[in-house]
Parts: structure tokens; sequence; C-alpha cells
């Protein structure tokens, strides 16, 4: 089973770093997502029960922003290709979805928190492996990306 779910890591990581739509996008993003959620509460603790039901709240959160700065741009662009992000109000709402993803400063609560209710395995996953699907969304739309808000992040 673990092997399966590290599969489906790796293919939702490679389905978001190799799409050029916003829906295959989201898809990679929620596969990566339904995929750690088994690893993190592997253990049967309440602590980490609690860290596999937060992580799945923020991500869903965090998603649900995404899909909708998508719509958001493609009602207004006519496209969903995501390097034609060119909205204003998609690219911030999208940029700070991404954001929340990655767990960076402003909306970097949640980490910690997980983080503590978690072995050192899935400690490991959730600040490498699942970092590289957003981290890639952020290299596809650097271009309209707001400079300002990332090295306020950064």
């Amino acid at each position: 089973i673990m092997s399966f779910l590290l599969s489906n890591l790796a293919l939702g990581t490679i389905i978001t770093a190799a799409s050029y739509h916003w829906f295959f996008a989201w898809i990679g993003l929620e596969l990566n997502t339904l995929a750690i959620i088994p690893i993190l509460s592997k253990q049967h603790h309440p602590r980490a029960t609690e860290a596999a039901t937060k992580y799945f709240i923020i991500q869903a959160t965090a998603s649900s922003i995404i899909i909708f700065s998508s719509m958001l741009n493609a009602w207004y662009t006519g496209t969903w290709d995501i390097t034609h992000l060119t909205t204003y109000p998609a690219t911030i709402s999208l940029t700070l979805a991404l954001l929340m993803k990655l767990g960076l400063t402003p909306l970097h609560f949640w980490l910690p928190e997980v983080m503590q209710g978690t072995n050192m395995f899935s400690a490991l996953i959730i600040t490498t492996w699942q970092k590289f699907p957003p981290m890639s969304l952020l290299f596809l739309t650097m271009n309209n990306t707001p400079t300002t808000i990332l090295f306020l992040m950064a």
C-alpha cells in the first residue's frame, strides 16, 4: 500500500508539473493531497489524525482557491492555459493559494502544527516532495506573478 501511495505522489507531481491546462494541474494537486493523507494518519495516534485533518483542510482550501482563480481567469480570457494568466484578481488569488500550499510566511501557521503530529518520514515528504507541484505552478506563471508579493514572502 505504501508503494502505491508513494507512486501516486509521484504521479500527482508529474501531472502538475507537465500540465499546461489548469484543470489537469488541479487534478495533480488533488492527487498529491489525497495520497499524502493516509501516509500522515498511518500512526494510530490522535495527534497524527489531527495533523492529517489540518493538512487536508488547508490543502483543500488552497485547491479551491486555485480552481476559483483559474475559472476567473478563464472567464475573462476564454482560455484555460496556465501561461495565459493575465487578469489581476486571478493572479493575486492564485499566488496566495500557492503560497498557502507551500506554507510560506503569512500563511505558514499550519505547517509547524502538522509537522508536530507526524513522524520523520511524513514530515520529510511534506517539507520536500509536497512543495514541488506548487513550485512548478509558480514557475509556470512566473511572468505574470506580482513580484512584490513574492519578494515579501521570500
